[in-house]
């Protein structure tokens, strides 16, 4: 057997063997120094052999036989039982060693002590030095029978004075580990170590943060009292504990108290039971008290243990039980029992250590402007009290640094003392009216803290000092006032720190902000006349962001912070990169677009825009991840690293891992270089989004301009954020949160337009089409379809300018289909028609294409009829009444993301179906003005015939009538083609299918390379959004395949099968037209939706079908030979079972003996039942869930169906107004006839065709 070494085993020994020696010398005659040889030649027989029973003694046989050695041997003998009796006590003591050591896990040879029991230490007292009123007690407490004897340390003498630090010994810390307060509905857990009164107090710190993993504090309350139980009154008692309990729980405080279960820390624990009984979160309460005080102290006593406890005292002892509503226990020890003041050194030290920690380490400290308060604020609170209270109060108000006091007033005792005479102070030296007071006072100490003469004038003195400091000391008194009007015991304690300390404003505004006390920034600091440093209150604004102190910033904004002037591009990067605040989702959609990031990785504004045009999806395109907007990045932040590098104590670490994009706001000037945004809260809205901060989105919502469309990108970005959580299979209340957060801005979008309708209908049309230059150059109702906000779309506002859109320049209320028709089939039926006056022309949106060609055909009439005078009016009067502030200029959006200037645009609808604005010319408003002789103008100018024409042929219900019936052509055209016998050359009518289909393909190029984005695989996946642009591409290459095969004869009927297949498509795709119906239209939905959840069901049914078909086929016929027309036969009947068809005579054919029928197979029997339950399963079960969920898709479309028609109706008319006027085929002459254009435009160098456009 191998023993093995371990650092406890030779003192376990030791200290075995030491107590075996006392227990056989209490026992023994024999001198110690026999039992000392007798023992080691015990110790060397247990080496030589341990299971020996071995004396380790002469034997008697070497001893001579006479009557002498005899008599020795009988002396020997009585020697021999002795030291026999302490050599087996000693084996024992080994055989135990090495059996424990042998028991061990063989892996586990050296057992290294735990961080704990390497720092902390104990004491022990090692020097008997009797106490002058006890004699039979040690000064340290214990009695002499109890007390350690250690071998050449003498006792000393009654007179002797006693002192830890002299007559201790340390020794590791044998007691750490948790406490289990019984007693309770559910058991309390605390911490709680012992350790030396001389423990340094940084590893105190070090215990509380790693091994306690605590944060470390921003308010340390350290409360002083008395020990003994004391009664407060009902009020004051209410008002302490909540008081306490506020001001610990929202500034993140430390609670500092003598731990046991009496006098003022019982109040204390009385309170933090009211903080566990709501459940929000347990306070940091630490309880620091003597080790020797302790009842019970010994059931702590071992390593890391569980310790079950009662917080009941036995009603006779002078020690105390723990309170059992503190989380973490310092017992102090130094050496005495049942003696208090064993903690007063250490909590002292440990306060002072605390209050030198920085608060929160600046990540600006290279920046003098950024210096807050950098030590984390310390207050005291008193609440009664004894002698040593007040001793205590002298000494925190004359420290260095000074602690500032709060005094409860009427709590008892000290306090009471201490508020009165705070209240009589005066501030200088001299203290007239307390010296006049000195014997009334003097009485009121002796009968309070019942002391003689002497001590009670030493205790005045005392208060004097005090008072030399009343600035340090804040009196809190229950005041009968309104109950918002008195101050609370949370607000005193706060307001103490910022009168005691001198701190500066923004210091001040600091701590606030670190305590997330709104209160009291507003009421103590920033009061009126109050002037502020450059840069401190964007600092406060930009920690506020990053900790999403969601008052502080209304706060911030509401005493003069410019967002415009405060965010910057480096700043909303760290913005984006902070660690605080919510859990967000950010980083996931972020490896999306930026796959194999390393760790540690800086998101930067471009990572940023990509996520946002992952999550918009469409044509949206981020200004982040713009061609202007990297030149602007790069110049900005190049500019920003050299102001860092400059810094003598600052070197730029980009991309050193850590949070190091700090902001230079002193260094930087404030130039439009800076690239400042103009629309701020836009951004930090969408900072505020990505990162999950729906109460900081909102704040920046109400804030700002474009309210709609920031609600309507909030919603699209959550529904977004909600799709990609559930796609990255992240937790479903993430699903659900970033849904109602969809929710919540879809609701406030809605109000938001409904209000705005209801002030001025015109204004809200036009806050509907404008462009925004600042979203993408988007619209918001291009936003709201993006969004899929159906409440939106089929809002009244929205209808109205949809009907407009949709009719063009066409004024019919009755019949208008049919008018619309007629015209079509007799053009001269078109002057019978109503259109909309000029005035009314240029109110509506219009496409690109349409403004130029409308200004041609303006001037061409202005020129024949109208005087220079009167046409320069009309150009006027058209500016005015379309011009509104919309945005910058294109200048000025090279030097800045948005400028400062507006200017004043005509609208437009683009080609994609955005309405944006066109810049006009100011010079029209200065010649309409000056225009004196022109006071009224016309409001109802009717249109030429040619304009017309113009407006009939192009208004989209024009458009949609001529596209369906060139298409309802086509499909007779094709039917016919494919219903008769095909020839080699092929008719006309095949020949005109031929050039509709291909024309058609052709448009559909169009489409993908008008369309906005960029890049070609992004124009592709907005195109290929609607759901009959892939299917349409898919029929014309299958209908381009069967015609290749057409030409040749030899596969001529191949190419015709093809075609029939073919056809079926083209018949379905009357169902995109039939969803333009108010009644059709939902049905088409239902049908969509149906057949994608079929999907899923066919799913289930091919199993069961499976199932049965492989067993019916593999028993009834078993001799099968392998061919494909054997999954035919598993599925054909199976399926067919479905619809009706039973096919009884196959499931159980006959069979038998009989010569004219066949033989029966093995187990033909089981086929019948097979089938009975297959039908059962599938005919009886899975049809009838289909028809449910049918049914419940039915309910829930029909329930919205009118919403469902309008959110559709904008999709056709949007497509409409971009379509060319003439159908397929004859679509080819508008596409040529664009292509000319385009290139003559090009040649001239005319604005307006900024890229190639195909619409006539």
């Amino acid at each position: 057997m191998v023993v093995t070494d371990s650092p406890l085993a030779p003192h376990k020994y030791l200290r075995r063997i030491s107590k075996d020696f006392s227990t056989v010398r209490r026992y023994s005659n024999t001198p110690a120094v026999g039992s000392v040889r007798a023992s080691t030649s015990a110790f060397i027989a247990a080496e030589a052999a341990a299971h020996l029973p071995t004396c380790g003694t002469p034997s008697p046989r070497s001893l001579p036989s006479t009557p002498r050695g005899i008599r020795r041997r009988q002396r020997m003998r009585k020697r021999s039982s002795v030291s026999s009796t302490l050599s087996k006590v000693l084996i024992l003591n080994v055989r135990d060693l090495l059996k424990a050591h042998a028991g061990s896990e063989p892996l586990k040879e050296h057992q290294p002590r735990s961080w704990i029991e390497t720092n902390f230490q104990k004491r022990e007292c090692i020097k008997f030095i009797p106490c002058p009123k006890d004699d039979t007690r040690c000064c340290c407490g214990q009695a002499q029978i109890t007390h350690q004897t250690i071998p050449g340390i003498e006792s000393g003498s009654p007179g002797d004075l006693w002192l830890p630090t002299k007559h201790t010994r340390p020794q590791p810390t044998d007691a750490y580990g948790t406490i289990e307060f019984q007693g309770g509905a559910h058991p309390t857990k605390a911490q709680y170590v012992r350790l030396s009164f001389d423990t340094r107090p940084e590893l105190l710190v070090q215990l509380f943060t790693k091994e306690w993993n605590l944060e470390l504090p921003k308010l340390l309350i350290t409360v002083q009292g008395g020990k003994a139980n004391f009664d407060l009154q009902a009020k004051l008692k209410k008002e302490i504990r909540k008081g306490l309990l506020k001001a610990a729980k929202t500034t993140g405080a430390w609670i500092f108290t003598g731990g046991t279960n009496t006098g003022v820390t019982k109040q204390v624990g009385d309170a933090l039971l009211l903080e566990g009984q709501q459940r929000t979160g347990r306070v940091v309460s630490i309880g620091i008290a003597p080790w020797g005080i302790v009842e019970r102290n010994h059931e702590l006593l071992g390593h890391n243990r569980e310790v079950p406890c009662h917080s009941i005292s036995s009603p006779r002892s002078k020690l105390a039980v723990l309170n059992n509503r503190h989380a973490y226990f310092l017992l102090v020890d130094n050496g005495t029992q049942a003696k208090y003041g064993a903690e007063l050194i250490l909590r002292r030290k440990l306060e002072k250590f605390i209050s030198n920690l920085k608060l929160h380490p600046s990540k600006n400290h290279w920046l003098k402007t950024n210096v807050t308060h950098s030590s984390t604020p310390v207050v005291c609170l008193v609440i009664e009290g004894g002698t040593n209270t007040i001793r205590a109060v002298l000494e925190y108000v004359t420290d260095s640094p000074p602690v500032p006091v709060v005094v409860c007033d009427g709590s008892g005792r000290a306090a009471d003392l201490l508020a009165f005479v705070h209240k009589y102070a005066s501030d200088g030296e001299e203290q007239p009216v307390l010296e006049s007071m000195r014997d009334y006072l003097i009485g009121t100490i002796q009968k309070t803290f019942e002391v003689g003469l002497d001590q009670s004038e030493k205790l005045y003195q005392e208060l004097l000092q005090c008072t030399r400091n009343k600035n340090l000391i804040t009196v809190f008194r229950i005041q009968e006032k309104p109950e918002g009007e008195a101050q609370e015991l949370d607000q005193t304690i706060l307001t103490a720190l910022f009168k005691s300390q001198h701190l500066s404003p923004p210091e001040q505004l600091s701590l606030a902000l670190t305590w997330n006390r709104v209160d009291i920034a507003r009421s103590e600091i920033f009061v009126y006349g109050q002037e502020w440093p450059n840069g401190a209150l964007d600092e406060a604004m930009m920690q506020a962001l990053e900790h999403d102190r969601i008052d502080f910033v209304k706060l911030l904004l509401e005493n003069g912070v410019s967002m415009k002037k405060f965010l910057t591009i480096p700043r909303l990067e760290e913005l984006y990169n902070t660690k605080h605040g919510p859990a967000n989702t950010l980083g996931y959609i972020l490896r999306d677009v930026r796959p194999h990031i390393p760790k540690g990785y800086i998101y930067t504004l471009h990572d940023i825009g990509l996520v946002i045009n992952k999550l918009m999806g469409g044509a949206y395109r981020s200004y982040y991840t713009r061609r202007k907007f990297r030149p602007i990045y790069a110049k900005v932040m190049n500019s920003y690293a050299n102001a860092c590098r400059k810094s003598s104590t600052y070197q730029y670490q980009r991309y050193a891992g850590a949070n190091s994009l700090s902001l230079v706001t002193g260094l930087l000037p404030f130039t439009s270089e800076m690239a400042l945004f103009e629309f701020p809260f836009n951004e930090l809205l969408i900072w505020a989004v990505l990162t999950k901060r729906q109460q900081m989105a909102l704040l920046m919502w109400t804030h700002g301009e474009e309210a709609l469309a920031k609600s309507l990108v909030s919603c699209k970005l959550y529904k977004a954020m909600a799709h990609e959580a559930a796609e990255d299979d992240l937790d479903t209340e993430i699903y659900e949160e970033l849904r109602s957060y969809a929710k919540e801005f879809e609701s406030k979008g809605n109000k938001l337009l409904d209000f705005s309708y209801r002030q001025d209908a015109e204004k809200a049309q036009r806050l509907l089409t404008c462009e925004l230059h600042s979203w993408s150059n988007q619209s918001c109702l291009s936003l709201a379809v993006a969004a899929n906000h159906r409440a939106l779309l089929a809002h009244p506002c929205s209808q109205v300018i949809l009907a407009d859109l949709w009719m063009g320049g066409l004024r019919t209320r009755k019949n208008t289909n049919f008018k619309v028709i007629l015209g079509l089939a007799m053009p001269l039926y078109i002057r019978q028609l109503d259109f909309k006056s000029k005035e009314e022309l240029q109110q509506m949106p219009q496409t690109e294409e349409e403004h130029l060609e409308n200004q041609n055909l303006d001037n061409d009439d202005s020129d024949r009829s109208q005087p220079d005078a009167e046409s320069a009016l009309l150009k006027a009067k058209r500016s005015i009444s379309l011009r509104y502030r919309m945005g910058a200029g294109a200048n000025n959006r090279e030097k800045a993301l948005l400028a400062d200037t507006y200017s004043v645009r005509d609208t437009k609808v683009h080609e994609n179906g955005k309405v944006s604005l066109t810049d006009s010319d100011p010079a029209q408003f200065r010649e309409f003005f000056n225009l004196s002789e022109y006071n009224e103008v016309k409001q109802h100018q009717p249109l030429r015939l040619k304009k017309k024409f113009y407006e009939f042929y192009t208004a989209p219900i024009t458009k949609f009538w001529a596209d369906s019936i060139a298409y309802m052509f086509f499909l007779i055209m094709f039917s016919f083609t494919v219903l008769v016998k095909m020839d080699k050359m092929p008719r006309w009518q095949e020949w005109y299918s031929i050039a509709y289909i291909t024309t058609l393909g052709f448009e559909k190029v169009r489409e993908i390379i008008s369309s906005e984005p960029v890049a070609i695989t992004h124009k592709f996946s907005v195109w290929a959004w609607n759901m009959w642009n892939p299917c349409d591409g898919a029929a014309i290459i299958l209908f381009v395949i069967g015609l290749a095969f057409r030409f040749r004869e030899n596969t001529m009927d191949i190419g015709r099968v093809i075609y029939c297949v073919d056809s079926i498509y083209w018949y379905l795709r009357i169902l995109n037209i039939l969803g333009v119906n108010k009644y059709l239209g939902p049905l088409v939905t239902m049908m969509g939706k149906m057949v994608k959840n079929m999907i899923y069901f066919v799913v289930l049914l091919a199993v069961v079908l499976m199932s049965f078909g492989v067993s019916r086929q593999a028993i009834l016929y078993p001799n099968k030979q392998p061919t494909w027309s054997l999954i035919k036969e598993v599925t054909f009947q199976p399926y067919f079972m479905l619809y009706g068809e039973v096919f009884a005579g196959d499931i159980d054919p006959p069979c038998g003996e009989d010569p004219s029928q066949p033989g029966c197979v093995t187990g033909h029997w089981v086929t019948p039942i097979t089938m009975s339950m297959y039908l059962l399963i599938a005919n009886i079960l899975l049809i009838n869930l289909l028809i449910a969920v049918f049914n419940n898709i039915f309910n829930e479309v029909n329930s919205v169906s009118h919403q469902v028609w309008m959110f559709q109706r904008f999709t056709v008319v949007m497509e409409y107004q971009q379509k060319p006027v003439l159908p397929p085929p004859f679509i080819a002459l508008c596409h040529f006839y664009s292509l000319l254009k385009y290139c003559v435009r090009k040649a001239k160098g005319e604005p307006g065709m900024s890229k190639f456009s195909f619409v006539p």
